[in-house]
């Protein structure tokens, strides 16, 4: 036996309670950081969705849906213009419905919608450190924080912002199960699926993604048991909606929609996603998420050749490639579902392949804190590769952040891309309509979205012209104007509007519209016009709405 006398014992006590003091205020340091650290991005993500957010009245969705909402909430004089059921499920309108209890209006419904694109980011941060640690997921966090495409469309009253955010809870609690292998996060991630689905029917192309995933992956095996039990609670939550449409008997509406979807024609090119989303999810972010998968397939390329020529081939001098795990064979098949969904159907929206959006985030922020090049023969010094890393993560946001920052003010000209923004001048000439015109006074649109706002904000019935008279070829929420030539000879109209916005897309119904207005004596009563630069230099009024009343 040692016997240690009195004061070493205390001693020896004293600094092993010091230590342990230090530990644990080590950790309360570095927790504050991160602490501080997601605090400032969320700041800065909710500044961005936040800022002006009622500058620029409604679009044509956004009024549909807001209308629903206000509907929802008993509001008498939207519903005659907004039926309840519609295109598409209502969980987001339903939750809308709450805050329209005390009144509609176009800035409150932005603020919900943009709610949902903050706690997004929340989720991001959680899945990114479930994949590959704490600081891949706060990078995740600020890259869609800035990120040009998910901010212009949380930003709006739209109903593909709350469905992302449901959708990557699914992802996350299915890289949960994949970590873990408890039935509990699949049938978590299978109730957030079926949330997503009722947010907007679209999601259910995510399954597509799932089914890949467990279909192609040879170290996760998918029990049969399991999966039946994930898809069933999914087709129980999805049963609400059709058990609702079925309960108010309007059993027709979703029929319709459905062939009309199915039907219609296209209204992009097959190269519209290719052009538009890869700008707006920012090129040098797509650049680093696609970088890791790349150079796998290269490696694995030169490799089959070598094997084909039967002579082994120097690795590429001094680099290390690392191969792919199931993580990026999740987030890819993630990805791969809706782009390749959405580029095969007729029908194409700006906003249709946001749930990409936080994979890309995921994978950008991968590729800059663990690149896939793992070694080069002429490394950088050890004290360089974190101010490095930083200043690549610095200038990858901001290459993101200067476009956003431009999409959100308030613009001179109008949106001509549905889904990317409000439409100038819409609200102001519908309330102009609501305080000035009859109030039995039937107005004509060149298309639908115009005659959307003039029924939201100036309460007036509003019909257009470029809907098609054939039932297989419109919307069946809209109403053709059959002989419109004849309707104005008798009284029947007593407004024509045109717009800018609806003359760009449909410039024959526009120069229809303009000829009865001018056959039929139109006087223009009020006209919205914002400032434009002409190539001279000089700052001109450019009128984008008009309001011509006519005489029969």
């Amino acid at each position: 036996m040692t016997l240690v006398s009195m004061p070493q014992t205390e001693s020896r006590l004293r600094n092993r309670r010091e230590g342990r003091a230090r530990t644990s205020a080590g950790r309360l340091n570095g927790t504050s950081v991160q602490s501080a650290a997601v605090a400032g991005v969320a700041v800065l993500g909710a500044f961005l969705r936040l800022w002006q957010l009622g500058s620029v009245g409604f679009n044509s969705d956004e009024a549909v849906y807001a209308g629903q909402a206000a509907s929802i909430a008993g509001n008498d004089t939207l519903m005659s213009y907004f039926p309840i059921f519609r295109a598409h499920p209502l969980l987001f309108q339903a939750t809308l419905s709450l805050f329209y209890r005390q009144g509609v209006s176009d800035a409150g419904g932005r603020v919900l919608a943009a709610a949902f694109g903050v706690a997004t980011l929340f989720v991001v941060l959680l899945l990114g450190r479930e994949l590959y640690g704490f600081w891949t997921g706060l990078v995740a966090m600020l890259f869609l924080a800035v990120m040009p495409y998910h901010v212009i469309v949380t930003r709006q009253v739209l109903l593909d912002g709350p469905m992302v955010l449901f959708a990557t809870l699914a992802l996350y609690f299915l890289v949960r199960f994949c970590n873990e292998a408890r039935d509990a996060w699949l049938l978590m991630s299978a109730l957030f699926l079926g949330l997503a689905a009722l947010t907007k029917e679209t999601s259910v192309v995510l399954l597509v993604s799932v089914y890949a995933f467990f279909a192609l992956s040879t170290r996760l095996r998918l029990r049969m048991r399991t999966g039946l039990l994930g898809v069933l609670a999914m087709l129980l939550l999805l049963a609400v909606f059709p058990m609702s449409i079925a309960l108010s008997h309007a059993t027709s509406t979703g029929g319709s929609y459905l062939v009309y979807q199915l039907l219609r024609p296209a209204n992009h090119s097959l190269t519209f996603y290719l052009s538009k989303v890869p700008s707006a999810l920012g090129l040098l972010l797509v650049a680093l998420a696609l970088a890791g998968p790349m150079l796998v397939l290269a490696r694995w390329a030169g490799s089959a050749s070598r094997r084909a020529l039967r002579r082994p081939g120097p690795a590429a001098a001094g680099i290390t490639i690392r191969g792919l795990t199931w993580r990026e064979g999740l987030l890819l098949c993630w990805a791969a579902g809706p782009i390749l969904v959405f580029e095969s159907l007729p029908v194409k929206g700006f906003q249709y392949l946001l749930p990409i959006a936080p994979v890309v985030a995921v994978l950008a922020a991968h590729a800059v804190l663990r690149p896939p090049i793992s070694s080069v023969r002429f490394t950088v010094r050890e004290g360089l590769r974190l101010p490095l890393r930083i200043a690549v993560i610095v200038v990858v946001a901001l290459t993101m952040a200067l476009p956003t920052w431009g999409a959100i003010r308030p613009s001179s000209s109008p949106a001509f891309l549905a889904g990317a923004g409000g439409l100038p001048g819409g609200r102001e000439a519908g309330r102009w309509i609501d305080a000035n015109l009859p109030k039995n006074a039937v107005l004509m649109t060149i298309g639908p979205s115009l005659s959307n706002l003039v029924e939201f904000y100036g309460h007036r019935e509003a019909l257009a012209l470029s809907v098609s008279p054939n039932p297989l070829n419109r919307n069946p929420a809209y109403v053709a104007i059959d002989n419109p030539d004849l309707r104005i000879r008798r009284g029947q109209f007593h407004y024509l509007v045109w717009d800018t916005y609806s003359a760009s897309r449909s410039p024959q119904f526009s120069d229809r519209l303009l000829q009865y207005a001018n056959k039929y004596h139109g006087v223009a009563v009020h006209t919205e016009t914002r400032p434009v630069r002409s190539r001279d230099g000089h700052v001109v009024q450019r009128p984008i709405i008009t309001i011509y009343e006519v005489q029969p």
